[in-house]
């Protein structure tokens, strides 16, 4: 299943998710910190999606109570329809 998420808060404009059944098949993030966004991408690539939400959540950027990892915290949240 292939999702599209907009994060809130953060320099990253979108989300593209690409799970099968519960592992990330792919993530890909338009726009944000290349380097940081391609590195959690790599990271969560064949992750069980629930532990990719346990590690990522909360995670906060500058102070903006927020960041790219939290977003996809939540953008996977939504995939799974949590």
């Amino acid at each position: 299943m292939k999702t599209t998420y907009i994060p809130r808060g953060v320099c990253s404009r979108m989300i593209e998710i690409e799970l099968d059944g519960d592992t990330v098949k792919d993530c890909r993030f338009i726009g944000g910190c290349s380097g940081n966004t391609q590195g959690i991408s790599a990271l969560v690539k064949g992750m069980d999606v629930h532990t990719a939400i346990e590690r990522l959540e909360g995670i906060d950027c500058a102070g903006r109570g927020t960041s790219c990892p939290d977003q996809l915290s939540k953008a996977l949240r939504k995939a799974i329809g949590e």
